[in-house]
């Protein structure tokens, strides 16, 4: 089968398209023929050698954390699965990923895909989707008539953060560049602030219960967020690279969020998005073969909106 690999750290070139052996599953495994994955900036990190010790993989690796496709294959002891399911999960970091023509996984870290969407549209869900999910409601603990800052709401996560806080009864106020803020208007936001031309710290004029931090900022920066947000409230950021700042006199709370995969919460997702409540939105679809021209675009700072990847039809 065609797969995407890298047999080294580096930059995209070490991205390699080849043929390697079709997988196996072992007990508690299923293999998936894969409709789609789709590249996340830690994929783009994990291939550069970023993310050695938080994330350590084994090379050759093949990237590739969301997964969306259908089942052609049971190892041992898997129960609730059946060959020809359709599925969309969020795959173990440390494992090989999706970039190929079949994939494995863990059972438990799979649900059944949407049936609302294209099978492989889904593999722009899972690791975005639950990013945004586990940051409002696991850690911020977002409820109704609160008021959340979104900064950094032009990107995927924010996206469906933007979504989610809307649905939940939340006043949403959202940073974005003028290429994304009418998807981020059309995505809930009530209020958007253009991040080119005008400092967040001063458009926010009422103190807001949650922050979410999505954009690359500065220390300095996201510091200053901290001061937008009411006593006991929370700022949630995605900037593990530097702790999140607390004001601990005021009961504010700084939280580094670092997602993880969960099939329960993943399901509660792709019920939204068959009720219509949640909007995939998929800005590009792009071959497997091309995945290595797909990282370094997204190394520029290219890339707007998700950007799914499909191998070869078979």
């Amino acid at each position: 089968m065609k797969a995407v690999r890298f047999h080294e750290y580096g930059d995209p070139n070490v991205l390699r398209y080849e043929e390697v052996e079709q997988p196996v599953p072992a007990a508690g495994q299923v293999r998936i023929r894969v409709a789609a994955t789709s590249f996340n900036e830690i994929d783009g990190n994990i291939r550069a050698g970023f993310m050695q010790n938080p994330i350590p993989v084994t090379l050759p690796h093949t990237p590739g954390l969301d997964v969306a496709g259908t089942v052609d294959a049971l190892g041992a002891d898997v129960t609730g699965r059946q060959v020809g399911d359709q599925v969309v999960g969020f795959l173990p970091m440390t494992e090989t990923g999706a970039a190929a023509e079949y994939a494995l996984a863990p059972a438990e870290n799979l649900t059944p895909a949407p049936t609302s969407i294209p099978l492989a549209d889904a593999a722009a869900l899972p690791v975005v989707g639950l990013t945004a999910w586990q940051a409002l409601f696991d850690h911020a603990g977002l409820a109704s008539g609160q008021r959340v800052l979104v900064n950094g709401a032009g990107g995927s996560v924010g996206g469906y953060a933007v979504q989610l806080a809307d649905n939940a009864g939340a006043y949403v106020i959202a940073t974005a560049s003028p290429r994304s803020s009418g998807r981020v208007t059309s995505a809930g936001a009530d209020e958007v602030v253009d991040h080119t031309t005008t400092d967040v710290t001063s458009a926010v004029t009422e103190p807001v219960d949650v922050v979410l931090n999505l954009a690359p900022i500065t220390p300095e920066q996201l510091a200053a967020l901290v001061g937008l947000i009411r006593p006991g409230g929370v700022l949630v950021s995605t900037t593990v690279w530097m702790p999140t700042p607390a004001d601990e006199q005021r009961g504010v709370r700084g939280i580094d969020l670092f997602v993880r995969s969960d099939a329960a919460q993943l399901a509660r997702l792709v019920a939204l998005v068959d009720t219509g409540e949640l909007h995939v939105h998929v800005a590009e679809r792009v071959p497997l073969a091309e995945l290595s021209a797909l990282h370094a675009r997204a190394a520029t700072g290219a890339l707007s909106g998700k950007v799914v990847v499909l191998p070869p039809a078979t």
